[in-house]
Order: structure tokens, then sequence, then C-alpha cells
């Protein structure tokens, strides 16, 4: 693991949308982390419903209550947010920090909303050869503030609870990007819910298990304080009508549910995508293992012509080259149902030259 400063030349505001807009969009979409076929119709159902009182403004308090009882915490420490991206801008601007360490590769947004904010933004990056695996140790001990995903996009690594907790620090904060545990089975290394780390804000997304990228819903789960500092710096009813149904039904009972069922299929899927790849090793593709978020990381010689072919043949992926600590030689792949991954298996082969 190394730290460094700067933006290094990356483009932090590039995201797998871009692969599937426009030209892009009769594409097959490998590009995107939001779960096919969402939202299902029971959910479509809720949010339609809200719209005959759109005349009124939102009142988020259901579904505050809501996520508070589904994380077994009070409604003081819940944050109702625009999907995690606002998150990332409201503690970039309400936080006063001194030096904030972002833990790369994972989502760039959040270092992006930093610099934009006027921060210096440190970088730990973390290396191939160790997995991508977290090291608590290579943070520096004066850092205030310390960004990590987990699971991590795009790595799909899935960092042990207590190593991401041992991050903490008095008068540090520990932000938790959440936004792809409720895709890992039984949530296993969660720290949604947690009290007992002090300085700890972790944040959720529904757009993702749910197909509400559109939408904008996510939240934020931190101590009363922290909460109080980020409402207000929060612009009055940031949170629509719809997007607080949606997330009061997400967070029930039957959400919570079907998310867990999902978990499991998208594990299923995740492994036969992954058995698919290997079979190319011959060709130097590499796949980070284990992989435990609804994505691959994938490293191929020539990545990025064989991306172009891909898109020739109907198939879109993420490069990998704009997050910090990985290259041109990288690409991202969503796990899609197996009919989906059959048809990308045979044209990665074809765009490899292997027919």
């Amino acid at each position: 693991m190394r730290t460094e400063s700067g933006g290094g030349g990356h483009d932090l505001r590039h995201h797998g949308d871009a692969e599937v807009r426009d030209g892009g969009s009769a594409l097959v979409d490998l590009a995107v982390n939001v779960r096919a076929d969402t939202p299902p119709a029971w959910l479509r159902k809720h949010i339609a419903g809200s719209l005959s009182g759109l005349a009124a403004y939102p009142d988020g308090r259901a579904a505050r209550a809501a996520v508070a009882a589904r994380h077994g915490l009070p409604v003081e420490r819940v944050l109702l947010t625009a999907g995690a991206a606002e998150a990332f801008v409201l503690l970039a601007r309400a936080l006063k920090v001194r030096r904030p360490v972002v833990v790369h590769p994972q989502f760039t947004e959040p270092e992006a909303a930093l610099r934009d904010a006027g921060h210096t933004v440190d970088r730990v990056l973390l290396r191939e050869a160790d997995g991508f695996r977290l090291d608590p140790s290579a943070v520096p001990p004066d850092a205030d503030l310390v960004v990590i995903g987990n699971p991590t996009n795009p790595t799909s690594v899935l960092h042990r609870a207590g190593t991401v907790a041992g991050l903490a620090r008095p008068g540090r904060t520990l932000v938790v990007d959440e936004a792809f545990m409720d895709a890992v089975p039984g949530e296993r290394e969660a720290l949604a819910g947690r009290t007992d780390v002090p300085g700890l804000v972790v944040l959720r997304s529904l757009t993702k298990t749910w197909g509400l990228a559109g939408l904008r819903i996510g939240y934020v789960l931190a101590a009363e304080s922290t909460v109080a500092e980020l409402e207000r710096a929060q612009a009055l009813w940031a949170v629509s009508t719809p997007a607080l149904v949606a997330a009061e039904a997400c967070v029930g009972a039957r959400g919570v549910s079907e998310a867990a069922e999902a978990a499991r299929r998208i594990a299923a899927d995740r492994s036969y995508l992954v058995a698919g790849l290997r079979e190319f090793a011959g060709h130097g593709l590499r796949v980070v293992e284990p992989a435990e978020g609804p994505f691959v990381l994938v490293r191929l010689p020539a990545a990025g012509v064989v991306r172009g072919r891909l898109r020739a043949l109907g198939y879109a992926v993420r490069r990998g080259d704009t997050f910090p600590g990985l290259g041109e030689e990288w690409l991202r792949v969503a796990v899609r149902d197996r009919g989906t991954v059959d048809g990308f298996l045979g044209a990665l082969g074809r765009a490899l030259g292997t027919d």
C-alpha cells in the first residue's frame, strides 16, 4: 500500500452510466451496477401511489423511522439523502476536517466531492499483490476523515468489519460506504447499526439493489451530532415524496426479505460469471477474488481494445482506468443472470479471438 496526494489525472466523475448513454443505449449493460429487472412491480405500485400527493411538501418522518427501525437505531441517528452521492457532498461541505484520506481503488465520488469543497485529499492505494485488502496501518495516523467502501467498488473486496472498525480513532470521522452491502448474503461484515465505533458514519444506497438510480434515495447512519451537522447543510425537502415512499417500502419486512433473496441469487450468478471468466486465463485474464459484490474486477492485457470489440458485439463493460490505483488493463463487469452471462462470455471469446 502507498499514500499519495494530488488528483493524479483520473477522471473522478466518470461513472458506468457513461458506457450506455446515447449510442450505447442499445448495448447489453454490464457496466452499471444497478440490479437488472428492477424496480419490481410491487415497488413501482408503491411509488406510483405517492403521485397523488405531490402537491404537498415531502414529509420524511415515516421513512426515517422505518430506516431507524431497520437498523435498530433512534431516528436522530438517521438522515435521508438524495442517494449516497448527496451524502458525500454534505460530508465534504459540513465537516471541518484538516486531512481527509480516501482509500482507493473505490467509488470516486467521495474524493470528487471533497476536492470540490476545497479540501486537499490524500489517497491510500491498496495493491493488487495484496488482493486490494486493507491494512489499517497504511492510513496516516493524523487523518481526521477516512473514507472506504465495503464491499468496495470496483474491486468487489469485502473487508472484515473488525478491520474497518479498526480505522476508528478519537477525533476521526470514519465514513464507510455500504452501498452494496445489501447484495452480500447476510450482510456479513456490515457496520450499519453499530453505535460502539467512535466517529462512524455509514452510508447506504437504495438505488443499486432496487433499480432506483433515477429516483435518488439513500441514507446516512451516524451519531446524532453528526446527523445534525449534515442536516443543517442539506437543502430543504431534498428527498422527494416518491423517494421517501420507496425508502419506507425497501426497508420494510417485504423489502428486506426480497433483498436477502436477491443477494443469494447474485452470489450464485457471480460464481457462474467468475467460473466462465477463468476459462480465459490463457489469454492473460485475471479476476480479483474472492469477489463479494454484484460486480467483478478483471485484469486483461489490451483491455481497452477488448472493451471496444465488446461494444461492437453489443456488450458494455466499465473501464477501470478512471479509478485511482488502477490502469488501462482493468475492466469491471456487473453480475447478471446466467443467460446474459453466457451471451457475454461468447462475445468475450470472440473479442479475444478464440473463435
